[in-house]
């Protein structure tokens, strides 16, 4: 069975020890960059590797970019390489925070072509909770080569979320708090506010004690939002293109399947002051 979506604790410990199976470890705070690397190595999941929001799954922050630009996607084939990924690999990803940074990499992935690939539901910590072992032992790690298929129209850059909007042709949905999204506070960017025409779904409300909701309350839930838009047309965002992929994550398991990311998101539209903000 191939696993596209989302994995249980129960389904991924039943193949721990496939040497077809890659379990990355994608642990990350925004707020102490060092942290994840630093669980990472207290403990983690059987063979599980680690790979870093900022060195591995971005690149180099600029004047003109959001704060988590795509990564090179040669460097990042590279790398998936390095931690054994070759393209027939089941790929498991997990974290601490509902998928919030596990689902970049199940985003990446995807984007070059790579569909083998699911993210731990509930984490590392629904592991734990059914009693699953973790451990500081690192991974014997048999190099591979993985051959990327890039697929460009996964993703949007700003001048296409701006057209897309006056057109009507899509449809953007941010993923931030509604705190955020209303301008009310700010903690991480220097301007606040929305782009204006998107709508707001926080990436938590697909959780629920820690696990996502069952496909048909996505369903319901995002049909609800997105209206007569079709799936393919709708268009994630927050604020640098991370948790994003967790809506995009959410409709692609509750069948509604085809969204795209708008990559830089509002760290990089607002590094131009000539596009529109709105507080509402």
């Amino acid at each position: 069975m191939t696993y596209k979506t989302l994995i249980t604790a129960t389904e991924l410990q039943q193949n721990i020890n496939n040497p077809n199976w890659v379990v990355i470890d994608c642990r990350f705070s925004l707020a102490d960059s060092g942290a994840g690397a630093k669980c990472y190595r207290f403990g983690h999941i059987t063979n599980a590797r680690y790979a870093d929001l900022n060195k591995d799954l971005s690149s180099q922050v600029t004047a003109l970019t959001g704060r988590h630009p795509l990564p090179n996607f040669g460097n990042l084939s590279a790398k998936l390489g390095q931690c054994g990924v070759n393209n027939q690999s089941q790929v498991v990803v997990y974290d601490d925070a509902g998928g919030a940074f596990a689902g970049r990499l199940w985003w990446l992935l995807k984007t070059l072509g790579h569909d083998a690939v699911a993210v731990l539901n509930g984490g590392i910590q629904q592991w734990q909770k059914q009693g699953f072992p973790v451990t500081t032992k690192l991974p014997v790690i048999q190099p591979s080569v993985f051959r990327a298929y890039i697929d460009e129209k996964q993703w949007l850059n700003a001048e296409n979320v701006q057209n897309g909007l006056a057109t009507h042709h899509i449809c953007l949905i941010d993923a931030r708090t509604p705190e955020r999204f209303r301008g009310e506070q700010e903690p991480v960017d220097p301007v606040a506010g929305h782009i204006p025409g998107a709508l707001n779904r926080p990436f938590q409300l697909n959780l629920k004690n820690g696990l996502f909701l069952p496909p048909d309350q996505l369903r319901e839930q995002f049909s609800k939002l997105i209206g007569n838009t079709k799936p393919a047309d709708v268009v994630h965002q927050c604020g640098s293109g991370v948790t994003a992929c967790h809506n995009l994550l959410a409709m692609e398991y509750a069948g509604l399947s085809g969204s795209k990311l708008y990559a830089g998101s509002w760290s990089e539209w607002i590094t131009n002051k000539n596009r529109a903000i709105s507080k509402s």
